[in-house]
């Protein structure tokens, strides 16, 4: 990740991004070449020129300043040089945060497994975050930084091959946050048996590595129960025996984007060493095809006692979230419980590239998981539950239905009303950030490959929400299950 250095002065030979609003000046020194180049400050406009000082690039930030988006389009057209600076002078303490956090998140890149970088101008490694007010721009920068590295985390994770982030891959990475003072629980293949969790063993019984479930903790200061993040972990789906098809299967080693982010939270979480108790359960998972694969119409015992009929084993994020969330209701209740799975391609359908689907049993936690995603750029659109959709599940042998028969596009109405039926009547909202995860080609806002979509916005959720102990308790709508 980028270094950023706060300072008042800026190394001279540094190319310097400035912001400007939409219609106020320019600095003097460029506002001849700003009016020659038409250079109003629309969001996202930039104007560059060599004034007697050095290399100046003026960022438009918008009639309502978007300090973030400025930041990341300066980063964009600046990412050859090895040092730049930025100018957060005149700026609040969070507006220089925002400034910095822009470029950050814009200059992530993914080189660990490459002999030598495929690309020698993606140089940037440093920012000199230039202000006349240090401290107060120090203490905002602070929690953006943990929530960057935390997403920095979570990104790195979703770009490793699967052939390296097996299950146990995955626990070995985060062997590593316990410097920090998270605790890691893990339990292995016998454990889960133990537990009768039938559910997410079906799911990676046809793979040569073994399912795992891993529970990060971090204990926090508040006298609370702690607020629980679920986080699908499919190192790899194959779609088991309903296979996928082969062109785009690559893209299957995403598919721990939710497991990812959940622990790029708790990181973020850590290193700001917030008050509140948290916890992260990740089940983690092959869906591979073997001798031992599970079936359509096979019948799985979950964690919770309920049967449940397999009708796609495509359909198997589903599954082991299901044991995923009973048991961390059950074990640990906590006051919440929000899980995050890139699960549907129809919310894909429904929502394009954009946002994430947001479903719950609690309307106010709902409204705070829209707060968080809206003040960090990570939006989310609230998508129903309706009574059909549960009932659209029975099974005639089961419990109920993993999905709809004949459907094809396993749909994320349907998937929500699965889950809502596990989160055993705790307060609960779900995720679905299928299409937000990773991006195919970088942008003036974001770098291609994964985004870590999902940290922030679970860190932002915890500050806003969780570490307040005079807050009223958060309850689920009394009619549901």
């Amino acid at each position: 990740m980028l270094r950023v250095r706060i300072g008042t002065t800026a190394p001279k030979a540094t190319a310097m991004a400035v912001p400007v609003a939409e219609g106020a000046a320019p600095p003097d020194s460029m506002r001849a070449a700003a009016a020659a180049a038409g250079f109003t400050g629309r969001a996202g406009e930039t104007c560059e020129a060599f004034p007697p000082q050095g290399r100046v690039l003026l960022v438009g930030t918008g009639a309502a300043p978007d300090l973030r988006h400025a930041g990341a389009v300066a980063a964009a057209q600046l990412l050859h040089l090895p040092r730049i600076a930025l100018d957060a002078r005149g700026l609040t303490g969070e507006q220089a945060a925002s400034f910095a956090e822009g470029a950050c998140l814009r200059s992530w890149r993914f080189d660990r497994l490459r002999t030598r970088p495929a690309d020698e101008a993606l140089r940037l490694g440093r920012i000199d975050l230039l202000t006349d007010a240090p401290a107060a721009v120090e203490a905002a920068w602070q929690p953006v930084h943990a929530a960057l590295r935390g997403t920095a985390f979570a990104r790195d994770l979703v770009a490793e091959p699967s052939n390296i982030l097996t299950p146990s891959g995955f626990v070995e990475r985060l062997e590593a946050l316990t410097g920090h003072g998270l605790e890691l629980t893990v339990l292995k293949r016998r454990d889960l048996v133990r537990e009768g969790m039938g559910a997410l063993l079906a799911v990676g019984r046809g793979s040569a590595h073994a399912p795992r479930l891993a529970m990060l903790r971090w204990k926090g200061r508040l006298p609370a129960p702690p607020v629980a993040f679920v986080g699908k972990g499919i190192t790899f789906d194959t779609g088991g025996i309903s296979i996928k098809p082969a062109a785009g299967m690559e893209d299957m080693r995403a598919d721990m984007a939710g497991a990812a982010a959940c622990a790029g939270a708790m990181l973020a979480l850590a290193l700001r060493h917030s008050p509140a108790p948290a916890l992260a359960v990740l089940p983690l998972a092959e869906n591979a095809i073997g001798a031992d694969s599970y079936r359509p119409g096979d019948v799985l015992r979950s964690f919770s006692g309920r049967t449940i009929e397999v009708i796609d084993t495509d359909a198997e994020g589903r599954l082991a979230l299901a044991d995923a969330l009973s048991w961390t209701a059950r074990r640990h209740r906590p006051q919440a419980m929000i899980d995050l799975a890139t699960l549907t391609g129809s919310i894909v359908v429904a929502l394009g590239h954009h946002m994430a689907g947001l479903f719950g049993n609690a309307p106010a936690l709902a409204a705070h998981v829209a707060a968080a995603g809206a003040a960090v750029g990570e939006p989310v659109w609230a998508m129903p539950i309706g009574e059909t959709h549960r009932a659209d599940l029975d099974s005639d042998i089961a419990d109920l239905r993993q999905c709809v028969p004949g459907r094809g596009q396993p749909d994320a109405c349907h998937a929500a009303a699965f889950l809502r039926t596990f989160a055993e009547g705790l307060p609960w909202a779900h995720l679905d950030i299928a299409g937000v995860e990773s991006r195919d080609a970088a942008c003036d806002r974001h770098a291609a490959g994964p985004t870590g979509f999902g940290v922030r916005l679970l860190d932002r959720l915890v500050a806003l929400r969780f570490e307040d102990p005079d807050r009223a308790p958060i309850l689920p709508q009394p009619s549901e299950p």
